[in-house]
């Protein structure tokens, strides 16, 4: 109802026509009887919330006496009329004072809790899956952006009523007589002071560890991460639902009297408690740049960028420009910490230097990394684009600037992971030249750039990297098999060529063909002993190479041995030269890369 009509609600004692100073007198004294028995200041007292509409009518009833006073004619009874006047100040403050308790009761005793918003947001803050969470190029999987069930947990986008819906008619009506009678000063403090200490209630059930920047720098990997879940979870939630419900709440009981002063209530507040989530941003932001902490780190951007139009909703300009302020700069640091993270990564993978090669040949613990590190980026591609785009391209590697030039629509997101890989290649390569055997540098590399293609190809940083990146990089680790295949095989395949061998069969071409067979046999138990030990983890790739080299031995034996094997014939020990069928080759060399090692001691015929 508006302030005129709830006068004229409680105005329903009227004085009479010969209204004199004792009557007026008694009448204020009745009054003041009924408000001390109302007994608003007993804590234990519980009331329903009509019963402060009967109070109004008590206060109305002190006005409109009070307005009387100033009409009467003192005549002879001026000092009595003085008094009464004063009695009746004095009765008026006193009625004042307790119906700003009776407001404080209201907002407190009636104020509605957030219990069952507050569990559902507690139920999703532990379901977490791997985590990216080392530093030392050990770990494969990355747990990476955030679900929507990590930040969201249901309650976000409903706003509930934070008074019962039972007391709000009677702690409006309250708010609208406190400020047509000039009381509004002490009914916004009060009523500021009571909402704080709901909200501070509220924010302490979210149990948010409160931890200095030098805490933060210094606290463990897992324990920040789990930290940044849950603020960035509070933050959601505190924004969506509590203080879109709070500043319903302002608006619901002052929005009839002024805007400014729903804006100005609520912002006040609010203010301490917003500032306390953003400082651990910023906090966080300010921190060392360590590569486990830019998804973390994004996450938290996205975040504050999702919530920024909501923010600016609840935050006017105007009147809480300084909560803006320091949302905007919050979002300003995370930018430039999330940019600085992504160019260490980058740094990180440049400087890295192993003392041993990877066992085997096996893809290195850095490619892992690397590769599940950015495909678990390409979902954050929206984000990086914005904060990559003014990146100086000058850090990426030569040939990217050229392919940036060459396909101007690329975006930044996809341009600075393809430097990223070039950036891995090189070191691979680098690390290549710890093995000393250059047919096993070949298998390393092949191995890793082949586990870098199927990672491109069977993920969504296909659409980063392109066709063209796949294509290149298919080429490469064949290329590698290819050189592989020539430094392995070739020298072993030379005892099987036709060189020295006459058709004729003499003795000269007999003892050739036996030292042949004999070096090729003594050549691939060498490689056979080598090789065995070796790994190509891919059991696709595995078998690829395995037939490749199949076809290219075996064909060569068969030939060699239907063509010369029967010069043999004859021969002393011959079993020792022929030791092998081309079945048995066969069968053997199904035993090459799988790491464990074997050696032939004995002939395989059967």
């Amino acid at each position: 109802m508006m302030a005129a009509e709830l006068v004229k609600q409680f105005s329903n004692i009227t004085l009479g026509e010969d209204n004199e100073i004792c009557d007026v007198k008694q009448a204020l004294k009745a009054l003041r009887k009924k408000i001390l028995g109302l007994d608003f200041d007993n804590s234990m007292h519980v009331h329903d919330p009509q019963d402060s509409f009967q109070y109004l009518e008590v206060l109305s009833k002190i006005k409109q006496l009070s307005e009387k006073l100033r009409t009467l004619d003192p005549g002879g009874e001026a000092k009595q009329l003085d008094e009464l006047t004063v009695y009746a100040y004095d009765l008026s403050e006193m009625a004042m004072a307790r119906l700003e308790e009776e407001f404080v009761y209201l907002l407190t005793h009636y104020k509605q809790p957030l219990e069952q918003e507050v569990l559902s947001f507690r139920s999703t803050e532990d379901g977490s899956a791997e985590d990216f969470s080392s530093s030392s190029f050990s770990e494969e999987q990355s747990e990476g952006k955030e679900t929507p069930n990590d930040i969201s947990g249901g309650p976000e986008y409903f706003v509930p009523d934070l008074i019962q819906p039972g007391a709000l008619s009677a702690v409006k009506s309250i708010a609208k007589f406190m400020f047509l009678n000039g009381y509004d000063k002490e009914c916004c403090q009060a009523y500021i002071n009571s909402r704080q200490s709901a909200i501070d209630e509220y924010f302490g059930s979210l149990r948010l560890e409160k931890l200095s920047i030098e805490e933060l720098v210094n606290t463990s990997w897992n324990k920040l991460n789990s930290l940044i879940k849950r603020w960035n979870r509070a933050m959601r939630v505190f924004i969506r639902v509590y203080l879109a419900s709070e500043k319903r709440l302002s608006k619901h009981i002052f929005g009839e009297l002024t805007d400014s002063t729903a804006d100005l209530c609520f912002s006040e507040i609010s203010f301490n408690s917003v500032i306390q989530l953003l400082s651990f941003y910023v906090s966080v932001a300010i921190g060392p740049p360590k590569t486990e902490k830019l998804f973390r780190l994004l996450d938290m951007y996205e975040v504050l960028d999702d919530l920024l139009p909501e923010a600016e909703s609840l935050f006017e300009s105007g009147y809480d420009d300084m909560i803006l302020n320091e949302y905007h700069e919050a979002l300003l640091q995370l930018g430039e910490s999330a940019r600085k993270t992504f160019a260490e990564f980058k740094y990180a993978i440049q400087s890295y230097t192993s003392s041993s090669a990877v066992a085997r040949g096996e893809v290195h613990p850095l490619t892992k990394y690397v590769m599940n590190y950015i495909k678990a980026l390409t979902a954050y591609s929206k984000t990086l684009d914005s904060l990559l785009k003014d990146m100086d391209r000058r850090c990426l590697a030569s040939d990217i600037q050229l392919m940036a030039n060459s396909y101007p629509n690329f975006t930044a997101t996809a341009l600075h992971l393809q430097s990223v890989t070039a950036v891995l290649e090189a070191n691979l390569e680098a690390g290549s030249r710890l093995y000393r055997d250059d047919r096993l540098q070949n298998i390393f590399m092949m191995n890793n750039i082949h586990y870098m293609v199927q990672k491109v190809k069977n993920s969504d940083l296909k659409s980063f990297l392109g066709d063209d990146w796949i294509r290149i990089h298919n080429r490469k680790f064949q290329q590698q098999a290819m050189r592989y295949e020539r430094a392995s095989w070739n020298h072993v395949l030379s005892y099987l060529s036709d060189d020295g061998l006459c058709a004729a069969g003499d003795a000269a071409s007999r003892k050739t063909i036996r030292e042949k067979i004999k070096n090729f046999n003594l050549s691939f138990e060498d490689v056979y002993r080598v090789q065995t030990a070796w790994s190509i983890p891919d059991d696709q790739l595995r078998d690829d190479v395995r037939i490749s080299i199949s076809l290219k031995v075996i064909q060569a034996y068969r030939t060699f041995e239907g063509r010369y094997s029967g010069f043999l014939d004859g021969t002393r020990h011959r079993d020792r030269y022929v030791k092998y069928r081309p079945e048995d080759l066969e069968t053997l060399l199904l035993d090459l890369f799988e790491g464990n090692q074997k050696t032939l001691q004995h002939s395989c015929r059967v």
